[in-house]
């Protein structure tokens, strides 16, 4: 069989050779490659003969997929497979399975820094001290008390919430499921509108789907309170961002920590939000720490080594 690692998964070669050693020791053959594709064309050289692909979060086309004629098993070391053609894989019956649970800490922890960097000002006032101020216009706020809108109760979306709740705070909870785990931990379940109205804090953990794109969109941006604060760490099209960006101009939010955009950075010079009042940015590392790395990567192998024993574990499709 013929395993492909289409891309790096930002591990050491060593690391990586590591993880692959039982499958090569079993006569299989492993190809990894180091670098990304440049186009579609080296994509499709790589994994024309693959029967199973190892790749990250780079997009692998439908039109790729359906040239690949021995391909059956995708193993994604990322949590969203957005980037995959689904349908070509629906088609020809390839599974795919994610690293369900690699970055749950980390995007949860990443959370957490953004509010406290929008309630305390702290990128504002590191940058104002470099330039000779104070903390004069930027004294902040405590998290303690606050109430926090939990939009997604997947594993992410519940480790936030602990989080919040060890600092105090009382919790809501959106999800297309009610989850009795997460209500045993302190989440309150109540309809988005009254999630967003309540909320001093919205934290968004939902994956992107036809059915969460621009979920908060400009009318729901419009319920939140003017002293509110929105926290993106899962899609960057869950939210309307120019509408978000256009409130936080307007006044009409007091902040928002952003990791997703509605592109991979690098971001185009006018992106709005890049320019919106009271924005910190982030450049999509919520799922990267030297330990969710490694993690990831040990988990789309051991997925491998599953899917050829019978088992298909974090199964997407």
């Amino acid at each position: 069989m013929k395993i492909v690692l289409l891309e790096p998964l930002g591990v050491s070669k060593e690391k990586i050779e590591k993880l692959a050693e039982s499958f090569v020791k079993a006569g299989h053959e492993f190809t990894p490659y180091y670098t990304l594709a440049a186009d579609e064309v080296e994509q499709l050289e790589r994994v024309k003969d693959a029967d199973v692909i190892i790749m990250a979060n780079h997009p692998l086309t439908s039109g790729v997929i359906e040239q690949c004629e021995n391909l059956k098993y995708i193993s994604v070391a990322f949590v969203g497979i957005d980037h995959i053609g689904k349908d070509a894989c629906q088609a020809k019956g390839i599974n795919i399975s994610n690293a369900a649970g690699y970055c749950d800490d980390a995007v949860a922890e990443l959370s957490i820094g953004l509010a406290m960097d929008c309630l305390r000002n702290i990128s504002a006032v590191n940058d104002v001290i470099r330039h000779g101020g104070t903390k004069d216009g930027l004294v902040g706020h405590e998290l303690r008390g606050r109430t926090v809108g939990v939009i997604g109760t997947g594993r992410i979306g519940r480790a936030a919430a602990r989080l919040f709740k060890a600092f105090g705070c009382q919790l809501l909870g959106y999800s297309r499921t009610a989850r009795s785990d997460a209500e045993a931990e302190g989440i309150r379940y109540v309809s988005l509108d009254e999630l967003l109205t309540q909320s001093d804090i919205v934290t968004i953990h939902t994956p992107l789907t036809d059915e969460t794109k621009n979920l908060i969109s400009k009318d729901k941006i419009a319920l939140m309170k003017n002293t509110a604060i929105l926290i993106n760490t899962s899609r960057g099209p869950v939210v309307d961002n120019a509408a978000l960006a256009e409130a936080l101009n307007e006044g009409r939010l007091a902040g928002a920590g952003i990791d997703v955009f509605d592109g991979e950075p690098p971001l185009a010079e006018d992106y709005p939000l890049l320019h919106a009042k009271n924005a910190v940015c982030t450049s999509h590392v919520g799922f990267a720490t030297i330990e969710s790395i490694d993690r990831r990567a040990e988990i789309v192998f051991d997925n491998v080594a599953k899917w050829m024993e019978g088992t298909v574990q974090n199964k997407m499709l």
